[in-house]
């Protein structure tokens, strides 16, 4: 018998890969033939179906039609998807930008910010010349196509090509001009383009053309930040769009296409010109007859000069922030077309934007400074001028309100204040000047050396460094930590507490120099901060707004009625104590070229190391003020401290502020008494200061006076700022820039340095 031999694995694996490839190769022989086949009998049918000749170039471009109109149609909805995803917000028209109109104290208009809108107006409220002026030009057959006009945008492309090119009439239907206003950009773009189409018939379907219309003439760009109509006419011509001319119109209804380059306070022949193209426009249209345009040709609009507006930029741009901010809180509702009365003084404000000119120019060289900074503001916040920089032409940076910068023994205040209120400190307490160290670190004094004991008030006066750094360990003491590092510790936090109840909003970052100004701080907050002292220990938020309304005229807020009561932040001891320390500083101290002749006045002086920042921050009854003078790239001034250039304007814009004004007493350090009103002194001069070589003008102008007549020295006021010293100021400004209570007088065209 004969037994089968074992196979090895080897062979089993080669027979079966034969094996496989044997009916690969058969399955795809057979299913060839197969396709082979059916292609074969599927031609044989579709030969049945050919057409030649004639019928077959017909069939051909219809077919291609085909191909290309399923492929357009799928890129058409690929497109109109994102445009109709434009309109998927609940409230699609969208909330318009916010637009505000500033009034001074004295509800002077002085300026506007934002995006000037007004859709107050009914459609039938509209002059009807306005409407026939802009359909003639913007879309003539409106009122009869469904949101694209091949027709329209046809003739208005043969029209303009006779021009020459010059754009006469509007390519875009009014409704696709308004799809791009409310949900696109002005992206030159196929994309867009495609897009205002789709939105162009959603708005058709949604809308009736009555308000389409409407919404067209309420949001269109009409240049001068302004949108609609309404505001334009308010804007260009001074009065309300229902009242305008034909002229008048015409010229808004130019604007529609090319805002900025035809508008009329900036281009004031491109205006009327365009505008005549209008008005033929509507002859061609046959909305008027020659005859009936002849006046407005021979009379064109005269809009108002804005050219010679000068507006306090600074006080509005930080305004128009606080504004904001109220609407982000939803405290203004949803109107966003507001008139705000702020507490703005324009005499004030005017006056202390020169003061700070006049300096810098006499004696930035002298002192190697460029910039300067001020706010002045009543005790309990109201904000009656902003200076944010030397020139705002030049740079729009406010350094009053966003400017971080060191305060130095500005600071120093807030220390003492803490000390105060948390140890047994009063301000005869007897303290002394001598070493002292944290870990590594020991400050100096600035006459590098020591003064010994003194009265806690005079270390201030003097601004002694010591004293706030062992007065930070001794508020730590006080809450039971030995520790000297520790305790200074928390005594710094305790500082840092304080200061921002007071109304310092930085960080302030605790290092172990803080008590002596280590810290950066804003203008506007050291204001606030020492506003405290001046109201009797209150809080006081620096606020731009006494009263708003919205664009029917109804009050919306009013701070008196709706902002919240301030805290309560030092006690009346403390006040007391610090108001009286802080007016020796101008008595016996470093603050002396900031004395107030016949006003009693406290405050405090700040330099930094290298002298990087020079400040003086001081109050009366009445009113408070910060100054700050600094280079914006941080490098060191020449040596000058807070007692020189600081003091000096804030002499100089206090002195006229108070200038016959009812003086109010600083909290706990005036006696209570009959009121005292500042009058103008009629000769002599500060101790310290040159004679004037032209008599003193007795009596004073009023700050009202002085905006009114610094209103008409505005008129002759050129681009060019003059070069020599105080030629800044019209004669009558000068006048009241040279008296006063204690007001500087210049000696030779120049501010004495004391």
């Amino acid at each position: 018998m004969r037994l089968n031999q074992p196979v090895s694995l080897w062979t089993r694996l080669t027979n079966a890969a034969l094996a496989f490839d044997a009916w690969l190769n058969h399955s795809l022989y057979d299913g060839g033939r197969s396709l082979g086949e059916a292609y074969e009998r599927f031609s044989e049918r579709m030969d049945k179906l050919s057409v030649r000749g004639a019928q077959r170039v017909i069939f051909d471009f219809a077919s291609e039609a085909m191909t290309l109109g399923t492929g357009g149609a799928v890129v058409m909805l690929a497109l109109a998807i994102p445009a109709f995803n434009e309109t998927s917000e609940k409230n699609w028209l969208k909330t318009p930008e916010l637009a505000v109109t500033f009034l001074d104290r004295y509800g002077q208009e002085v300026g506007r910010r934002g995006i000037k809108h007004d859709d107050s107006l009914k459609l039938e409220e509209f002059p009807d010349h306005l409407i026939k002026a802009v359909l003639a030009t913007e879309d003539r057959r409106f009122f009869e196509h469904w949101g694209i006009d091949p027709i329209g945008t046809s003739r208005a492309l043969t029209v303009n090509a006779r021009s020459g090119g010059q754009v006469v009439q509007g390519g875009s239907s009014l409704t696709q001009q308004l799809a791009k206003n409310l949900f696109l950009n002005n992206e030159r773009s196929l994309e867009r383009k495609v897009k205002e189409a789709f939105l162009a018939l959603w708005l058709e379907f949604h809308l009736s053309k009555n308000e389409i219309l409407k919404l067209y003439l309420d949001r269109a760009y009409m240049g001068g930040g302004n949108f609609g109509a309404a505001a334009a006419a308010e804007y260009y011509f001074g009065k309300s769009v229902k009242d305008i001319t034909l002229a008048e119109a015409a010229m808004l209804a130019g604007l529609f296409k090319a805002p900025t380059k035809y508008a009329p306070h900036v281009n004031l022949p491109a205006a009327r010109a365009r505008a005549n193209d209008v008005l033929n426009n509507m002859v061609e249209s046959g909305f008027l007859t020659e005859g009936q345009i002849q006046t407005a040709r021979r009379n064109p609009a005269t809009p108002i000069d804005r050219k010679r507006e000068v507006t306090p930029d600074f006080y509005l741009d930080w305004a128009f922030d606080q504004i904001q901010k109220l609407v982000a809180d939803g405290k203004l509702g949803q109107d966003r077309v507001l008139t705000v009365k702020t507490p703005l003084d324009s005499a004030i404000q005017r006056h202390t934007e020169q003061t700070i000119e006049n300096i810098l120019r006499q004696y930035g060289d002298q002192y190697g400074v460029e910039q300067a900074a001020m706010v002045v503001m009543d005790p309990d916040g109201a904000v009656r001028a902003i200076v944010g920089g030397r020139d705002y032409g030049q740079s729009q940076f406010n350094r009053a309100a966003g400017a971080l910068r060191q305060p130095g023994s500005s600071f120093k205040p807030y220390v003492y204040a803490a000390a105060l209120t948390y140890d047994k400190y009063r301000p005869n307490t007897i303290v002394t000047d001598s070493g002292v160290c944290i870990g590594n670190w020991c400050p100096a004094n600035y006459t590098r050396s020591y003064a010994g004991s003194m009265p806690l008030y005079v270390a201030l006066a003097k601004s002694i460094n010591t004293i706030p750094v062992k007065m930070s360990i001794s508020i730590g003491r006080a809450t039971g930590e030995t520790h000297e590092a520790r305790a200074a510790k928390i005594g710094r936090t305790k500082i840092v507490d304080l200061a921002r109840r007071m109304g310092l909003t930085t960080p302030l970052n605790d290092t172990v120099s803080l008590p002596i100004g280590a810290a950066e701080v804003y203008v506007i907050d050291q204001a606030a901060g020492y506003a405290v002292f001046a109201n009797g220990g209150k809080r006081a938020q620096p606020y731009a707004a006494f009263e708003i309304r919205n664009s029917k005229g109804d009050v919306i807020y009013r701070r008196d009625r709706d902002a919240p009561e301030p805290a309560q932040v030092l006690s009346s001891r403390v006040v007391a104590d610090m108001n009286f320390m802080l007016s020796k500083v101008n008595e016996e101290g470093t603050g002396k070229r900031a004395a107030l002749e016949g006003i009693r006045s406290a405050g405090k002086t700040g330099t930094t190391n290298d002298y990087h920042d020079a400040w003086y921050i001081g109050f009366t009854g009445n009113l408070v003020a910060a100054v700050w003078y600094g280079n914006d790239d941080y490098s060191s001034t020449k040596k000058m401290t807070g007692g020189t250039l600081p003091a000096m304007t804030w002499h100089e814009v206090m002195a006229f502020a108070h200038q016959n004004t009812e003086i109010k007493p600083i909290p706990g350090l005036d006696a209570q008494g009959a009121p005292v009103v500042a009058q103008a002194k009629k000769g002599g001069a500060p101790a310290g200061v040159e004679a004037n070589a032209t008599s003193a003008v007795p009596g004073a102008l009023s700050r009202r006076s002085f905006e009114v007549i610094g209103g008409l020295g505005d008129l002759f006021r050129t681009v060019e700022r003059p070069a020599a010293a105080l030629t800044g100021f019209s004669e009558p400004a000068r006048a009241a820039a040279n008296i006063g209570p204690s007001g500087m007088r210049p000696a030779g065209g120049r501010i004495a340095l004391p």
